[in-house]
């Protein structure tokens, strides 16, 4: 693969995303179409792609990103809007990456006149009226601001009735919180726009909807907050990992405490002003991955 024939198709693909608003819906639609069903595809028999994980994680990330941007800012193109700094960024790795495996991907690439006359037969279809774009729910416009594994609130509340039982403490700490009126959702944050930026939030979109378990250490509390310490486990044998430094999920916050507080409970608990309850041997919960 030359060099003029790599950039030739790092400049399609940054292309497709960047003038990814102007095309039709029906030629939209069947893109996104094969995307979706390709993630049926992995989700059923894995990950059996002949592309170097660099690849396939660069191309996922720009699919991913392209999610934030519409859901922000609709069809707006991708240099204007508040993810104009992460496109730059992308396009440029997707260069470098592309590059880096030139030799690759031009032992694996199909023969270009083949992949022109499929496109155009694909496309001659639907311009002859032959080709029914499927319908599907219109986009949920709103910035996304995080990724997090969701928890079952019930399985929550039963773990807590069962520390409770158990340990004086706790039963003495619920008592007067109404827990159960508290805790209406309950979730693991695995990344933050804030924190951690819109592009460690796009790399979860892989694992979107899927089942996660969450291994359950201890319970920490103070006078303003309470949290469960927590650690994500693996999808069909691959790490989740979560961005903050002390995973938990935020169970109850005092008057004058957002939820982000809760991180600073292993601080309090160093400081004597939190107390900890661990849970041995852990209790696993499964939830699912979503964006927020």
């Amino acid at each position: 693969m030359s060099d003029d024939f790599c950039l030739d198709v790092v400049k399609i693909c940054a292309l497709l995303v960047l003038l990814w608003s102007p095309l039709p819906d029906s030629v939209r639609s069947i893109i996104e179409e094969g995307i979706n069903l390709y993630k049926l595809h992995t989700n059923k028999h894995g990950r059996r792609s002949p592309l170097p994980d660099s690849v396939r994680s660069i191309i996922e990330e720009g699919i991913n990103l392209y999610k934030l941007h519409t859901n922000k800012h609709g069809r707006l193109e991708s240099t204007k809007g508040i993810y104009a700094k992460e496109w730059v960024k992308w396009e440029k790795q997707l260069r470098d990456i592309l590059l880096g495996n030139a030799d690759y991907l031009n032992s694996i690439q199909v023969p270009f006149e083949f992949a022109v006359k499929e496109v155009l037969k694909q496309l001659g279809a639907i311009a002859r009226g032959e080709y029914a774009a499927p319908t599907s729910e219109k986009r949920k416009l709103g910035s996304i601001v995080f990724a997090a594994v969701s928890l079952a609130v019930p399985e929550i509340l039963g773990l807590l009735n069962d520390l409770a039982q158990k340990d004086p403490k706790v039963g003495a700490f619920l008592k007067d919180k109404s827990i159960e009126s508290c805790i209406t959702k309950a979730h693991l944050t695995l990344a933050h726009k804030r924190s951690h930026g819109v592009t460690a939030v796009a790399k979860y979109g892989c694992f979107l909807h899927q089942k996660v378990p969450v291994e359950v250490a201890a319970l920490l509390f103070s006078e303003k907050l309470a949290a469960l310490e927590a650690k994500p486990g693996c999808i069909e044998g691959e790490k989740v990992d979560s961005k903050n430094e002390w995973p938990h999920v935020t169970l109850w916050t005092g008057e004058g405490v957002v939820a982000k507080d809760a991180n600073t409970l292993p601080q309090l608990l160093s400081q004597g002003k939190a107390t900890r309850i661990d849970i041995n041997p852990p209790i696993t919960i499964t939830g699912t991955l979503e964006f927020f």
